[in-house]
């Protein structure tokens, strides 16, 4: 067994049994699909915590990143902002900090959320405890922790990228070139290879009651965290009951013409010993209900199918050029809060 899976087991086995009486989730993804969880998580726990990939490489953080050499803050700072509380302080801070600048200069289009974590990084020099600053002052329900501290690039072999060459495959690099190729991806993997997991968000997972995988840009902001080999065997040896949230519908570009079923194919091909215990999915999103039951339970899962999405509507920058359909908070926390309860509880707060 190598070192690492013994070094995660034993963390396990110290760590069970020291559980509140709530349930400890933690949620990974980034981008809106993140936030759609979050919103829906705040709802059923008061012990929430966020892993977030930090491959973005497009709009204002890709900017910070390329400039400063700090971590892209834009899926952090959404994050925070999907845990702010529907109360007056809650929505006003995170108003403020999803606000983007209008100008002529260099501030145009930088968001003032990843302004604050990135000056706070300056000033800190530690990721995780700047984070938390953030989530104290915009009184977060919740932790947002980055996967790794050091900046990743996603790379994905494309077949088709140039539709002049639709059978030729091709490296693609950059996250925000990857959501909007016109090719098939094949697979995605990240640069550095082997990037260093953020030790606070092992800890999370190998101490959490459960785990929440998406909904979310599937090669772009789920599957990243599977990349990361700490991450992925702390989320393969954990005591955790494991939650996959499927998307409401393929992203254009991304995913284009892709089955649910076939969402859990290509994640099981990037991490093939990682098994779930539910497979969520909106019931209307789901033409073949019984193609769907059998690849779920090829990851050890069982598909839970719920109404979930929202009457309609996009979240804002959900996809490119945002998408028709949207998960209903209420509907979502509600779907998660069944799971919980019928799939069994871990620990005293059952």
């Amino acid at each position: 067994m190598p070192r690492r899976t013994i070094r995660l087991r034993r963390l396990v086995t110290t760590r069970a049994g020291q559980r509140g009486t709530q349930p400890k989730v933690v949620a990974l993804g980034g981008g809106a699909g993140l936030s759609a969880s979050l919103t829906a998580l705040r709802r059923i726990t008061g012990d929430l915590t966020a892993v977030v990939t930090v491959a973005d490489d497009g709009g204002s953080s890709g900017r910070l990143r390329d400039e400063l050499g700090v971590l892209p803050p834009g899926d952090l700072r959404k994050a925070l902002a999907a845990l702010c509380g529907d109360d007056d302080w809650g929505r006003t801070w995170a108003e403020v900090v999803q606000h983007r600048f209008v100008s002529r200069g260099d501030l145009h289009g930088h968001a003032v959320g990843n302004l604050l974590i990135v000056a706070l990084w300056e000033q800190l020099g530690d990721h995780v405890q700047a984070l938390d600053l953030v989530g104290k002052l915009l009184g977060a329900h919740g932790r947002v922790l980055p996967m790794s501290a050091v900046p990743l690039e996603l790379q994905a072999l494309v077949r088709g990228h140039d539709p002049e060459r639709p059978e030729e495959l091709s490296t693609v690099r950059g996250q925000a070139t990857v959501a909007l190729t016109r090719g098939e991806v094949q697979q995605v993997h990240l640069v550095p290879h082997d990037p260093p997991a953020v030790t606070e968000a092992v800890k999370a997972v190998l101490d959490a009651d459960w785990v929440v995988l998406g909904p979310g840009s599937w090669f772009s902001s789920v599957i990243p965290h599977l990349l990361v080999p700490d991450l992925l065997d702390a989320l393969t040896v954990t005591k955790a009951r494991r939650v996959l949230s499927l998307n409401l519908a393929p992203q254009p570009g991304e995913t284009e013409g892709f089955s649910p079923q076939r969402h859990l194919e290509v994640l099981a091909r990037h991490a093939p010993k990682l098994a779930f215990d539910v497979v969520l999915a909106d019931e209307d999103a789901v033409p073949d209900q019984d193609s769907l039951h059998r690849a779920a339970e090829r990851l050890g899962a069982t598909a839970q199918l719920s109404p979930v999405a929202a009457a309609g509507g996009a979240f804002p920058g959900e996809g490119p050029g945002g998408s028709a359909a949207r998960h209903d908070p209420e509907l979502l926390a509600a779907a998660y809060d069944r799971i919980f309860r019928m799939h069994g509880r871990i620990g005293p707060w059952r």
